[in-house]
This record gives structure tokens, sequence and C-alpha cells, in this order.
């Protein structure tokens, strides 16, 4: 099994951390998890990869890079951090391996700049959440009305990482193993008054200033003309939106495997398989 290490960036405005598995000279691929989760999300598919030289990042906000400004977070600021990254390793062209959120900016990233993306594994993400233009006022609202309140937020602390774990399988948006849990929460905890908090970037909690709407988002699926790999789990957050399942089974362009699983089934029992579909995948691109 492949080991992994550890990563760092520093790019022009941010501190960016990562884990790597494989070897400079394997297909490049820049890996991508989801909100709230950190590099952590590939532990299990990672050493699974064969010729494959995966660099799996922190985003901004998350594990351990650093936080931006205030100003809040937005798909294409993230998919900005992706391309610096790749302008730092020297990667002129690079595939993508994206979860949940990671998948969404490998969507973005695929329909906009396809000179230099090699092809795309997507894990039960590929749209953003999307909104009707009438309601961009309300939801700028939210955005302001949140982002003054979050002065007067304190993070929860924990006297054990154990009990950090329990937080994020009760609380999390999707329902979430107690091992796939505590694989993501050890990168995701900090020391705080004898007990751990998340190292996680409150702002990031907050609603999405301006969301795309439906055709928007659309049109970045349907410009993909380079490889996509599409995971998706039967029980995961996109199963919930039968419009959207039924125009992706319209995309003929995009390789689709349904899996029985939850949203994080790379992380639990369905791992072995999403990694042997991601593995052949990429063996195709290189």
């Amino acid at each position: 099994m492949v080991s992994s290490h550890e990563i760092r960036f520093t790019l022009p405005s941010i501190e960016i951390a990562g884990k790597v598995w494989g070897e400079p000279g394997g297909l490049p691929v820049i890996g991508l998890h989801g909100w709230l989760d950190n590099a952590a999300t590939f532990d299990l598919i990672g050493p699974q990869l064969s010729k494959v030289h995966l660099v799996a990042l922190d985003l901004p906000g998350h594990g351990l890079s650093d936080h931006l400004p205030a100003g809040g977070y937005s798909l294409w600021q993230q998919a900005a951090t992706v391309l610096q990254v790749a302008n730092d390793l020297g990667w002129k062209r690079f595939a993508l391996l994206g979860h949940s959120m990671g998948g969404i900016i490998s969507c973005i990233l695929s329909g906009t700049l396809p000179q230099r993306l090699i092809g795309a594994a997507m894990i039960d993400g590929l749209l953003p959440v999307t909104g009707e233009a009438q309601d961009a006022p309300r939801q700028m609202a939210r955005f302001f009305e949140a982002s003054q309140a979050l002065a007067g937020k304190r993070k929860p602390v924990y006297d054990s990482a154990d009990k950090a774990v329990s937080a994020r399988v009760l609380g999390g948006t999707s329902s979430i193993s107690r091992g796939a849990a505590a694989m993501l929460v050890e990168r995701g905890l900090m020391p705080e008054q004898g007990g751990w908090t998340w190292r996680t970037d409150p702002q990031l909690m907050l609603p999405s200033p301006v969301r795309l709407t439906f055709e928007h988002a659309i049109a970045f699926a349907e410009a993909i003309s380079t490889p996509t790999c599409l995971v998706l789990a039967n029980q995961g957050v996109m199963a919930k939106h039968p419009l959207l399942m039924e125009r992706i089974d319209s995309f003929g362009h995009i390789q689709t495997h349904r899996l029985e699983g939850g949203h994080h089934l790379h992380l639990e029992e369905q791992a072995p398989i999403v990694a042997t579909i991601i593995d052949s995948f990429f063996q195709t691109l290189a």
C-alpha cells in the first residue's frame, strides 16, 4: 500500500496544506475534498491508485490550510487556489479528483479551462446548489446578516476527540459512519482550552452570498470536453434531487457509475469499489 506524506504550498496570499500519494512521473492529479472536510477524505482510495501522483489539498479554510480574510468563500475562489497550486507544482495540465464540493469545483474548472485539464473524476458531486435570479437580493441579505452575527459566535470545545467525532456524526448535513468521521476529524481539530475545537474557518458556515441559477450550473457541465467520470451514491446528496439526476442522465459525455452507499461512500464500505472505478478511469487518461 502506498503511504502518504505532507506537503505545503506558499501561495501569494495563503498557505495551503495537503497530502501526497504516489511519486512524480505518475498521472498528475489534484484531490479536492467536500465542504467542511479535508485531504484525509482520500485516505482509503489514495493508496489504491496506481501510477498516479495525487496531491490532495486542504482547501482554504479547511484542515491544516490558512483561512481567507473576511468576506466569505466561493467556489470560484477555491477553484483559483487549485490553479495556483497547479502552477506552483509546475503542472501545465493535470487531472482532478473531487468529492462533493470538490466535484463541483472540478466541474467548474473542467467546463472553463479544458486546456489545463486532462480529465476529472468526481464522487457524489457535480453541480452546486442553485437559486432563482429573483431570490438573489434575499440570498445576499442572508449572507450579510449571518456575517454580522458571526463575531458573537464561539466554536464548541470538546473535552475529547471522541466527542468531536460524535458531533461530526450527528451534526453533518449528510449521514456518515463513525469510522469515516474519525478520519476527517483527526485532521480537522486543534487544541483549545484544555480540549479540542475545529480548525475550520467559521466563515464556511455562512450562506452563499450569490448562487448560480440552474441554467448557469448546467452550462458548466455541458461545456466539459475532457474525459469525465462521475461516481454517484444511491443514498447520497445528489440522489435527493430527481430533476438534477434526470439531467445528469442526459449527459452522454460524462461516464456515470451508480453505487449503493451514502455521500461519503469513498470512506466507507464501498471504498474499494470506488477506488477500482477511479483507478481504471485514471489509467485511461495516463
